[in-house]
């Protein structure tokens, strides 16, 4: 067996579930999906408003390839939140020589987030996988660098917003990903300590906030923009998609 692919659970078999801590996009739902489609919608409208050449630019500063689908799994549109996006896009255009005036009035004609309905594409069942792990004992919680608004709205949509304990956004103030706040926040509303957590993601930000928080589990997924080889060295579990859970 390959070192870089995913390994037998025998860690999760043995760990007591008492919290599942989700990250979403890339996680829980198709993170292509969401972000590819919309930051190909925003580079359609940064054409029309500005040229190709610019929206091409913007495209190749975010690391996102929108004709093969691929995204640096480390680059600004798999790890900044939207807040911290419209601040980089801002950016990008001042570097194209617009004026800042100019860049900061572009931005604030076109922007916008992700449509959260359309772009909610479950990467498993997602209830099953949420009534099996509470069925064992454990609470759930998200997790997630989107925004309050919409992560609540998908998680209506999918049918689980019932069954979370704890969503934590990237709204809320607390430091980003990969500083452990998150955890840390969640644990507090659950109360469950963070040795007793898992924390389960797609990203090295994921696997790093975990790591940092004390969580007693860190388990990676493949089923986002990050391969095994990046994953394998933070995390104490890979799998091929939160499905393996159960």
């Amino acid at each position: 067996m390959s070192p870089f692919e995913p390994q037998p659970a025998s860690p999760l078999a043995a760990f007591a579930l008492n919290l599942v801590i989700f990250d979403k996009g890339g996680t829980l739902v198709d993170f292509r999906a969401m972000w590819g489609k919309w930051a190909i919608e925003l580079a359609r409208q940064l054409e029309a408003s500005l040229g190709s050449s610019i929206a091409s630019r913007w495209l190749e500063a975010l690391k996102f390839d929108p004709h093969s689908g691929w995204i640096d799994p480390i680059g600004p549109l798999a790890v900044l939140p939207l807040a911290s996006l419209r601040v980089f896009t801002v950016d990008v255009l001042i570097q194209t020589g617009l004026p800042e005036r100019v860049a900061k009035a572009t931005v604030a004609t076109i922007w916008h987030a992700p449509d959260p309905l359309t772009s909610a594409q479950p990467l498993t069942d997602l209830p099953t996988l949420f009534m099996s792990l509470r069925g064992r004992g454990a609470k759930i919680a998200i997790a997630t660098m989107d925004e309050r608004a919409s992560s609540e709205a998908q998680l209506t949509l999918l049918g689980v917003a019932s069954l979370v304990d704890a969503l934590v956004c990237a709204d809320v103030g607390l430091p980003a990903k990969p500083a452990p706040d998150m955890v840390w926040a969640v644990c507090r509303m659950t109360g469950v300590a963070p040795a007793q957590a898992a924390v389960v993601g797609d990203s090295i930000t994921d696997m790093q906030m975990g790591r940092s928080a004390g969580a007693g589990l860190v388990i990676g997924v493949l089923s986002g923009v990050s391969p095994a080889e990046l994953l394998a060295p933070h995390a104490d579990v890979l799998l091929q998609s939160v499905a393996d859970l159960i």
